[in-house]
């Protein structure tokens, strides 16, 4: 389905604000109470929504569009579209918000043109006609705008999609999960486009996604959620490559999380001794802030994990860590195994070419090689 509600009467040109956002919303049920609770501002750009099922992301969205009210709390993009406390809430269809979610709503008896041309009626037929066509050609599906929605594919009903809202000239544009269902190119090429169009429109684009890929190549802002709550913000690369919070290490898929304690110090060489509380094996990692006997956790990417089977020499990595094969479990074209090491057990992810090059199977001996970037911190 989408969600047009950009399609209000004005077409000016939208102005570059930030999107503030400041809500509550609780909702209660027989099973679970749960409560939605977020602060935060979405400047022109790219700001990434990231986090599990249920975390409240279209929550937040629905909120922003005016299809959700809050409980209480303030949205505003230059003007306020909700504010509890002076009892505003501005209809969704005059937000001018163009908000995208996955399943679309495309009207089947319509053209692709007459699609991206319906949020322009307030417009003579021949601007409508130069709008949309142009449009069209900006999502590079102009050769299919007499074609209907049932002629063409998945991602050209998707970029027909993106045209209709972003014809309308939104203000915001909300975007949950749009491309969850195509392939890794169709999905790379629109996402090509849409940022081509964000450079000239630079309107705060809040993008909600699960895939850590996307992030990279998209956000310029992540805002993590957890249980309705914010658990981190900032640039994507300083809290998806190096996550100080267990919630976030699992959703970016660490799946690899130690309690561990500092045994050593080692400054000169930038670097730290942590003994994994599991078992006596012990790891070198980055050096951070803290004294020896400080309680911290480790998370490492099962990707990020070599494995050999003669005890390796002549390698940059520090952690050479002797284990015992317990478990191997195909997932698609992926292998995990299971690797227990003195009471700690390591997931490593594998090719199938790996797995048959190392012969790997249950009781086979192994070194588990793990490099010292490879360990994330995280608080206790």
């Amino acid at each position: 389905m989408e969600v047009n509600a950009a399609a209000g009467p004005a077409l000016a040109p939208a102005q570059n604000s930030d999107l503030e956002v400041r809500i509550t919303k609780r909702f209660s049920n027989p099973e679970q109470a749960f409560e939605l609770n977020v602060d935060f501002r979405v400047p022109p750009g790219f700001t990434i929504l990231f986090g599990a099922s249920g975390a409240g992301k279209t929550t937040v969205l629905d909120c922003i569009a005016g299809l959700s009210r809050p409980d209480k709390g303030r949205i505003a993009i230059g003007e306020d579209l909700f504010d509890s406390e002076k009892q505003r809430d501005v209809p969704a269809w005059k937000r001018r918000i163009g908000y995208v979610i996955q399943d679309l709503a495309l009207f089947p008896h319509l053209t692709a043109e007459e699609n991206v041309a319906f949020g322009l009626h307030a417009l003579g037929a021949a601007e409508r006609q130069r709008r949309s066509r142009e449009m069209l050609r900006t999502f590079r599906v102009d050769h299919l705008r007499e074609r209907r929605p049932a002629q063409i594919s998945g991602g050209e009903r998707q970029r027909v999609a993106l045209a209709r809202t972003l014809i309308t000239e939104p203000r915001v544009l909300l975007l949950d999960e749009p491309l969850a269902a195509l392939d890794r190119p169709t999905k790379s090429h629109i996402l090509d486009d849409l940022r081509q169009w964000n450079e000239s429109h630079r309107v705060p684009i809040l993008y909600v996604t699960h895939s850590s890929e996307e992030v990279f190549a998209l956000g310029e802002q992540v805002v993590v959620l957890a249980a309705g709550r914010i658990v981190a913000l900032g640039p994507p690369h300083e809290v998806m490559s190096a996550p100080r919070l267990e919630t976030v290490a699992q959703l970016l898929g660490f799946e690899n999380i130690f309690d561990a304690t500092v045994t050593s110090l080692h400054e000169e060489r930038g670097t730290m001794t942590c003994r994994l509380d599991a078992g006596p094996v012990e790891l070198e990692t980055p050096l951070v802030r803290g004294d020896i006997g400080s309680k911290l956790r480790v998370g490492i990417r099962a990707g990020d994990l070599l494995l050999a089977t003669e005890s390796p020499r002549g390698l940059s990595a520090r952690n050479v860590v002797p284990g015992t094969v317990r478990r191997i479990e195909q997932r698609d074209v992926i292998i995990a195994a299971a690797i227990e090491c003195s009471g700690t057990e390591f997931e490593v992810h594998l090719t199938l070419a790996a797995r048959e090059a190392l012969q790997l199977a249950p009781g086979k001996s192994v070194w588990v090689v793990v490099k010292t970037h490879s360990c994330h911190l995280m608080a206790a």
